[in-house]
């Protein structure tokens, strides 16, 4: 059962705990896999270098036990690998050989030894053997007691008895490992010959001893670092944010005069600069907001207050009941009926809701039927509309809308002509496309002020003062329709010298019949 009470919400980390904690475990896998690497496997990875590299040096020898050039290329190895060599042949005899160091042990084994290996590689498989370091008491061990001598020494000599004791005064060898690699292979002239290669495995405890004492003091130093960067990161990352964070709560609390002036990297000054463009546009969404409300409460007010005040008179006085009150009243509800339809039009425009329905039809004829219209009921006010067009021009689009954009231009002409009281519309067809432009003569925009005029309502002087014809929606509606069609328009004009409304459209082929079609008289 649900107690009513609500959840509470989880407390978010900080940018500042998330980034010390994602290169604190950076940093630690970092040191953990440098642990791993240098001290644990340290001796595996040693030993397979080592390995491969004899691998290597074998099949070289190999590619070479013909050539003319083996010495060199045994004392190569020896030079650069520290890899001792020796070939001998079916009897054990050394033919040729390369010592690296004091380890070469090859070169100073006993015969019997040379061919237990020489017997194992008779099998055509190369012999492969990592000896420990007291592979050579084990052997001689087992070859006393194969052999049944029992003298202290066994009865073997380890050392062969050609070659000089080397070791003398030297560290004892046998205490390393080494490896071995054993191969028989055949000359170009038919000679088998035995491979003997071999490499010290240095010690590496010793070694890693010392990486241990290293690695404590690189972690601890590593940790340090780790800690003081992640400290830095987060607060080169986090103060920007929070201080787009501050301004934003301002933003929020309807202070769209806020400044976000973050600019450390690329990314929070794009944010920045986003943000004050919706600070801007909120600003002007409010400030039009505000316009908008005024504006349409005098609108509504005014032709409700005449309606209610010349009923009223109707009403009460008597006589008054005159075709020029009841003509007063139906004006006024008519302005009333143009307002309410244009801000259902501009909502179903801004909303998405709008279709259009497009047709070919004669562009030239509407012009011609809104210009009828308007001499009709200007006629008494001394306003003139002139036409001037080159040619009938058909397009393919939805005849109401387009007929609502003249009309409103036309309309928005009228309402800010000049003494003159003349407008002028114009269309001229050139390379496939009618333009159409509407022109009155009054006072002019200033050019900071051009892109507005399509806002709702947008009063240049701010001062809202009732139109001769139409809304204060007109504008806006021709913007949205024109942008349903995917239209080029646009507004030039010249301080003192009036203003030039203008649109474009793509021209069609005359149709075949109803080319004189145009929409009929009423709204």
């Amino acid at each position: 059962m649900h107690n009513g009470r609500k959840k509470k919400p989880r407390r978010k980390i900080s940018i500042t705990w998330i980034l010390l904690g994602t290169l604190g475990i950076f940093t630690v896998l970092m040191l953990g896999s440098l642990w791993l690497l240098q001290t644990v496997y340290l001796d595996s990875f040693y030993q397979r270098i080592k390995q491969n590299e004899i691998e290597t040096a074998m099949e070289n020898v190999s590619d070479a036990i013909s050539d003319s050039d083996l010495d060199a290329v045994l004392e190569q190895l020896a030079e650069d690998y520290e890899i001792c060599s020796l070939i001998a042949d079916e009897t054990g005899t050394e033919i040729m050989g390369a010592e690296a160091s004091f380890s070469c042990v090859i070169h100073r084994w006993d015969p019997r030894l040379l061919y237990t290996y020489m017997e194992q590689a008779d099998s055509g498989e190369t012999v492969s053997e990592i000896l420990d370091h007291d592979w050579n008491q084990r052997w001689l061990k087992e070859k006393t007691l194969t052999d049944g001598n029992k003298d202290n020494t066994g009865g073997i000599e380890p050392m062969r008895p050609d070659k000089p004791n080397r070791l003398d005064g030297m560290p004892n060898v046998e205490d390393t490992r080494k490896i071995l690699m054993v191969r028989k292979v055949t000359t170009q002239a038919g000679e088998s010959r035995y491979i003997f290669l071999n490499s010290m495995i240095s010690p590496v405890d010793a070694t890693v001893h010392t990486l241990k004492i290293q690695l404590i003091y690189v972690s601890v130093i590593m940790l340090v670092v780790a800690f003081l960067l992640a400290v830095l990161i987060s607060s080169l990352v986090a103060k920007p944010i929070i201080r787009l964070n501050r301004a934003a709560k301002q933003l929020g609390g309807r202070d769209f005069d806020v400044q976000f002036d973050s600019h450390e990297y690329r990314e929070v000054s794009e944010l920045s600069e986003t943000l004050n463009h919706a600070a801007v546009e909120l600003g002007k969404a409010e400030r039009l907001q505000r316009e908008l409300l005024a504006n349409v409460s005098h609108d509504l007010r005014t032709p409700l207050t005449m309606i209610m005040g010349y009923a009223e008179v109707m009403r009460d006085l008597p006589g008054e009941n005159s075709p020029e009150n009841i003509q007063v009243i139906i004006d006024e509800s008519n302005r009333l009926t143009r307002l309410v339809n244009d801000m259902l039009d501009i909502s179903k425009i801004q909303s998405g809701v709008a279709n259009i329905e497009k047709k070919i039809y004669n562009l030239t004829g509407s012009i011609g039927i809104v210009i009828d219209r308007y001499a009709k009921m200007m006629e008494n006010e001394g306003y003139t509309i002139r036409f001037e067009y080159d040619c009938p021009a058909y397009v393919e689009a939805d005849e109401f809308k387009i007929y609502q954009v003249i009309y409103n231009l036309v309309s928005n002409a009228v309402n800010y002509t000049g003494a003159d009281r003349t407008v002028l519309v114009k269309q001229r067809v050139q390379d496939g496309i009618v333009h159409v432009s509407v022109i009155d003569s009054g006072a002019g925009i200033p050019e900071e002020e051009l892109e507005n005029v399509w806002e709702r309502y947008y009063k240049i002087d701010k001062t809202h003062r009732r139109a001769i014809m139409g809304t204060g929606l007109g504008l806006s509606i021709v913007q949205g329709v024109l942008k349903l069609h995917g239209a080029a328009y646009g507004v030039e004009s010249e301080i003192g010298k009036g203003s030039c409304f203008w649109f474009e459209l793509p021209t069609v082929a005359r149709p075949d019949e109803g080319a004189e079609g145009g929409i009929e008289d009423g709204d």
